[in-house]
């Protein structure tokens, strides 16, 4: 699944970066070497694992619009220039804001990129994020990213289930629903997030899955033995909150080694879960240009073997 990592690009844009700045062009064609290499999700979809997650593009709280709209643009559209092809988005983002954002900033868009999405729950006014995974709400929320992203088609949707862990329960209703939208042809692909084995097992024999995206990291592992089902099926394993939910003594354990090796921890926390399994997919987010290429940079760190057994010590699941 997992394919040389140099790649050639051909973007047709109207920019292309410069250092810190644009010049306007009418084609790009830049070579890229992305940590990871990439990853055949299905037929015709093929991404580079290293991807980026728009979320952080939203305002505070993930509410309103950013506080510098005109940067924001800048790091999608350096998003495409580091040769980065996996775009993980929602419309309850912001909401809107971010896939309003990809639209302007990216539209139209290249063959090689992949916008990612996800329904399944809509955002209120006290900042929570309550269920919306009834048919018509999950019918309403495809047509809100297609209309906002400027898309005929989807090529992932995402079912989001639990909030930070899974829910326990039937996912058949509405992973249902999606299927009868995958039918009607305005969903190629489909996931499913926040997640148990049982769950998607119920998913699996409805439709296929191709990606499943879960909290999983460094200090949360409780996810090691679906990884390993995922890529012995060739289903993507797509982690989030690369450094969230650690303890004081495994961030400070996360900072030693990245200080030892003179990187920064969001570069050990993104290497580590790179050479956990090859099906993994990372989809870091910043709302800097500046952090994007550092995150870029340091996922190509190559881990020891000592590295890695002081990082497995961390979890209590190891």
């Amino acid at each position: 699944m997992v394919t040389p990592e140099s790649q050639v690009l051909t973007l047709r844009l109207g920019w292309v970066p410069n250092g810190s700045m644009t010049t306007k062009i009418g084609v790009l064609s830049a070579v890229n070497t992305i940590p990871g290499g990439t990853f055949t999700m299905a037929d015709g979809l093929t991404v580079t694992r290293m991807g980026y997650g728009a979320m952080q593009l939203a305002g505070p709280g993930v509410f309103g619009p950013p506080k510098d709209r005109d940067g924001a643009i800048d790091v999608l559209r350096e998003v495409l220039a580091l040769g980065i092809t996996h775009i993980d988005t929602s419309d309850f983002y912001g909401p809107y804001v971010t896939n309003e954002l990809i639209r302007e900033a990216l539209s139209p868009y290249p063959e090689s990129l992949h916008i990612v999405t996800k329904v399944g729950a809509l955002r209120d006014r006290e900042g929570g994020w309550p269920h919306a995974r009834s048919s018509e709400q999950l019918r309403q929320a495809v047509y809100d990213n297609l209309e906002r992203l400027g898309l005929d088609t989807l090529d992932i949707v995402n079912l989001r289930v639990g909030g930070m862990v899974p829910e326990p329960g039937s996912i058949a209703e509405p992973f249902g629903a999606l299927v009868e939208l995958q039918q009607e042809g305005v969903i190629k692909h489909l996931g499913i997030s926040t997640v148990s084995a049982e769950q998607i097992a119920e998913a699996q024999a409805i439709a296929p899955v191709v990606c499943v995206q879960n909290f999983y990291n460094i200090a949360n592992r409780g996810d090691d033995d679906l990884i390993d089902s995922l890529a012995a099926q060739g289903i993507a394993y797509v982690p989030y909150f690369p450094l969230g939910g650690f303890t004081p003594l495994q961030s400070d354990a996360v900072d030693e080694i990245a200080s030892r090796l003179n990187v920064t921890s969001m570069a050990i926390a993104l290497a580590w879960l790179l050479q956990r399994s090859p099906n993994v997919l990372l989809i870091p987010g910043t709302s800097s240009v500046t952090h994007l290429r550092e995150n870029v940079a340091g996922a190509a760190l190559t881990l020891s073997d000592d590295d890695l057994t002081q990082l497995d010590d961390l979890s209590p699941q190891s």
